[in-house]
């Protein structure tokens, strides 16, 4: 069936890092009627508001990347605002998009909902087989009932009304929009700073936490915003041959990990820092991997396009223009 350009397709969150790269990514492919809402427009946790805008705007499909987020700091210290502010967005947006007929909706989750102690790499059936990691564990329940909402919507309406809601699970992301601040910024953005502050200041070293030892995945947010729209445009009965009915999310990573250590270094040839790069082993590393499995993805057809030395020249550029 040919592809409906024309079609009403609303991204919830299109101020985020990933949200902006879907609107990127579907103008790209020439979609013409792309609805979007900043926060001081609609209010997505308002249910009467979220309410009216799926009655006045009608969309035809919604990509759900609107979320509260935040690192360590944020989540050990604002708990009850993380459960409840993305339990209400993804309750007021996946019901109404329901009662306003939306037939087809993408929820983008994230790899926290796995548990703490996950066999490497995650697949999606590792699932609600062991606890959480407690620093984050209200935003990832809150994810996981994303899941689950999509699931039991697709159940109990899937035959009678066409329902069709899917799932997405990203891996540690980066590229343009993201946070670059100094306390609250993941991995690759803190690095991304601290070697062009010490590049402007001519320091001779970076130091930094940990042994470089742990390993981690990352992927371009362009990729991810691609694969997005690669799963939201799957036709049913091939995404429900890699997915169960209470096991439908799909995980969406670069395929392979790298350590710390090297990711530094790839940072500093990225930002053109040339001193020395050394660690502190006293302080702490945090899980010594986080890998996830994106089999089922890649026997779908999709595979990420672009390699880390590209994306962080990318992601060094978009933070340049945002200074």
């Amino acid at each position: 069936m040919p592809t409906d350009l024309n079609q009403k397709i609303y991204v919830a969150g299109h101020r985020g890092m990933v949200g902006s790269a879907i609107v990127r990514n579907l103008q790209a492919k020439g979609y013409k009627n792309i609805i979007t809402r900043t926060h001081a427009e609609l209010d997505l946790t308002n249910q009467q508001a979220v309410k009216t805008f799926f009655e006045t705007e009608k969309p035809d499909q919604v990509y759900l990347a609107a979320a509260k987020v935040g690192g360590i700091h944020a989540n050990n210290t604002f708990p009850a605002e993380f459960i409840y502010d993305n339990l209400m967005v993804q309750n007021n947006v996946i019901h109404q998009a329901f009662l306003n007929g939306v037939k087809k909706l993408l929820f983008l989750g994230s790899s926290c909902i796995y548990p703490r102690l996950a066999p490497q790499p995650m697949s999606e059936d590792a699932l609600l087989t062991g606890k959480l990691e407690p620093t984050n564990e209200p935003y990832a329940i809150a994810k996981i009932a994303g899941i689950k909402m999509c699931e039991s919507y697709n159940r109990q309406y899937g035959a009678s009304y066409g329902v069709d809601y899917r799932s997405v699970m990203p891996t540690n992301l980066y590229g343009p929009g993201d946070n670059y601040h100094p306390e609250n910024s993941h991995v690759i953005p803190a690095l991304i700073r601290r070697f062009h502050e010490a590049k402007l200041a001519n320091a001779p070293e970076v130091v930094i936490w940990g042994t470089g030892t742990p390993r981690r995945e990352f992927l371009y947010v362009d990729d991810m915003a691609a694969a997005s729209i690669f799963v939201m445009d799957l036709d049913k009965k091939t995404y429900d041959s890699q997915t169960q009915p209470m096991q439908s999310h799909i995980n969406v990573g670069f395929g392979s990990d790298i350590t710390i250590n090297e990711l530094a270094h790839a940072v500093a040839k990225a930002t053109g820092y040339a001193g020395n790069i050394s660690f502190d082993s006293s302080k702490p590393d945090g899980a010594p991997r986080k890998w996830m499995s994106s089999d089922r993805l890649n026997q779908l057809g999709w595979s990420p396009k672009v390699d880390l030395p590209s994306g962080l020249s990318q992601a060094y550029a978009g933070f340049i223009t945002q200074q």
